[in-house]
């Protein structure tokens, strides 16, 4: 019998589209959105970094976690990353509410189908993803993520890192190790060519 293969993956702005729900929750409480293409949601929304933390929290927290809807082409990319005999571990700085975590699993499976997340590591809302990404330290897997410092990270610590293309990233310096794409069909073609 052959080993489980194995991806890393992030959820928000890789999975799932975390912005446009932000957005229209924000919109919902009476903020404007300033900026686009921006990391930062203090600049995006031209607030205070305190205030903005506190919304993230907040609105990572609340009951939109579980029906965030799919990121780009990321269904049908998983789907054939899936036949493929991969299974995935989701690793995301989504919150450390056990509430929040169930929503979050649930949006997975609603989406992508029961069994394909083995695992969902969730970290403290906007947490580094240092500590969890060494466990799997040189195991040369692939690690797919938007944030240009955990693929980088993951480049570092002898992973595969997939940078998924966003206008906050676009011109950040990437590790040499690190392959930026467009969408979950570059995704496919890369790993399919390993």
């Amino acid at each position: 019998m052959l080993e489980q293969k194995y991806i890393l993956t992030d959820a928000d702005g890789v999975l799932l589209d975390w912005e446009v729900d932000f957005n229209k929750w924000m919109t919902a409480k009476g903020y404007t959105k300033r900026v686009s293409d921006v990391y930062a949601m203090e600049t995006a929304y031209d607030i205070d970094r305190a205030e903005s933390k506190a919304l993230v929290r907040q609105f990572n927290s609340c009951a939109w976690m579980g029906y965030l809807p799919v990121f780009r082409d990321a269904k049908s990319g998983v789907a054939k990353l899936v036949e493929m005999g991969y299974k995935f571990i989701c690793i995301t700085s989504l919150s450390l509410d056990e509430n929040a975590a169930k929503l979050r699993m649930s949006n997975l499976e609603n989406i992508f189908g029961k069994g394909v997340f083995e695992e969902l590591i969730c970290l403290d809302t906007g947490a580094d993803k240092d500590e969890v990404l060494e466990k799997y330290k040189d195991t040369g897997m692939y690690w797919i993520e938007d944030k240009v410092q955990n693929a980088n990270l993951g480049d570092t610590l002898g992973l595969k890192s997939i940078l998924i293309d966003h206008g906050h990233n676009l011109d950040s310096k990437l590790n040499n190790g690190v392959v930026r794409v467009g969408k979950w069909a570059h995704i496919v073609d890369i790993i399919a060519k390993d």
